[in-house]
């Protein structure tokens, strides 16, 4: 471990092979895996748990108390996974009494300039790209991306395995398997790259275009959609979509015509 010119509180877990480079914070109460390194100018302050492999890049804060004016002291902790990048200026912060912690898996990139609010729970394999702002008690699933400089409103959950454009404003909550863009933000079709480069199978993206023209493309209500969806053959896929949309609470983001959408996917 060189902590040459850092500041590592006696009582702070670090594990083995970490290297803490020049002016960097480690405060009490955190703990680091192995094999990670933390850049230059990094604070991490109590209540981080950090897995092993990860990289923290300049002038990141990790779990600085939360800006929530309900928040009153109470411990609470960040929990990241194992082989995350964090880039620079990244901040994230602690949980508060609602949940106890902010989560985040494995496998992410998390790009320059994002903020992970308390008590958001982001999945594995995700990327948010520069400048995304996420608001608290945000969920995101598997292998989402996220576009730069999107913002995402409290309580939101978005489904894995999409896609956002850039500048994204997200106000209701987007399923799985997806594309959104436009503004205001509109389902733009099936993440059909993303879903082939992941192993899908052609047969089952067809499947999922064809649950989501029911969703999005009928003219139902999406209570409507939903009890359609429930009459169908069930299997894994279709089950995450049929759980998402009954446990959203923010509604789901608007749909729009097939006409539409067949001209962005030409």
């Amino acid at each position: 471990m060189d902590n040459t010119l850092a500041y590592i509180h006696p009582n702070a877990k670090i594990g083995k092979n970490v290297t803490i480079e020049p002016f960097s914070v480690i405060y009490d109460d955190v703990e680091i895996g192995d094999n990670c390194w933390i850049g230059p100018n990094v604070t991490i302050f109590s209540g981080a748990r950090i897995g092993n492999n990860n990289k923290i890049f300049p002038n990141a804060s990790i779990s600085a108390v939360p800006q929530d004016l309900k928040f009153s002291g109470e411990k609470t902790i960040v929990e990241i996974g194992d082989n995350n990048t964090i880039r620079e200026s990244v901040t994230i912060n602690r949980g508060t009494k609602a949940s106890g912690k902010t989560k985040i898996g494995n496998n992410n990139l998390i790009m320059a300039y994002a903020h992970i609010a308390h008590d958001c729970i982001i999945g594995d394999n995700c990327v948010l790209a520069n400048g995304v702002t996420l608001a608290g008690h945000i969920e995101i699933g598997d292998f989402a991306i996220i576009g730069g400089l999107s913002a995402i409103h409290q309580f939101t959950k978005l489904g894995s395995h999409i896609i956002l454009m850039g500048g994204s404003l997200v106000g209701k909550d987007v399923p799985p398997f997806i594309k959104g863009g436009k503004f205001p933000l509109t389902y733009s079709g099936i993440n059909s790259v993303g879903l082939s480069r992941r192993g899908f199978s052609q047969e089952t993206i067809n499947q999922i275009k064809e649950y989501y023209k029911i969703v999005f493309q009928s003219g139902l209500t999406y209570s409507k959609a939903l009890e359609t969806l429930k009459t169908l053959p069930q299997d894994t896929i279709l089950k995450e979509i049929i759980d998402f949309i009954e446990n959203s609470e923010r509604g789901l983001i608007r749909g729009f015509s097939s006409t539409t959408i067949e001209e962005e996917e030409g």
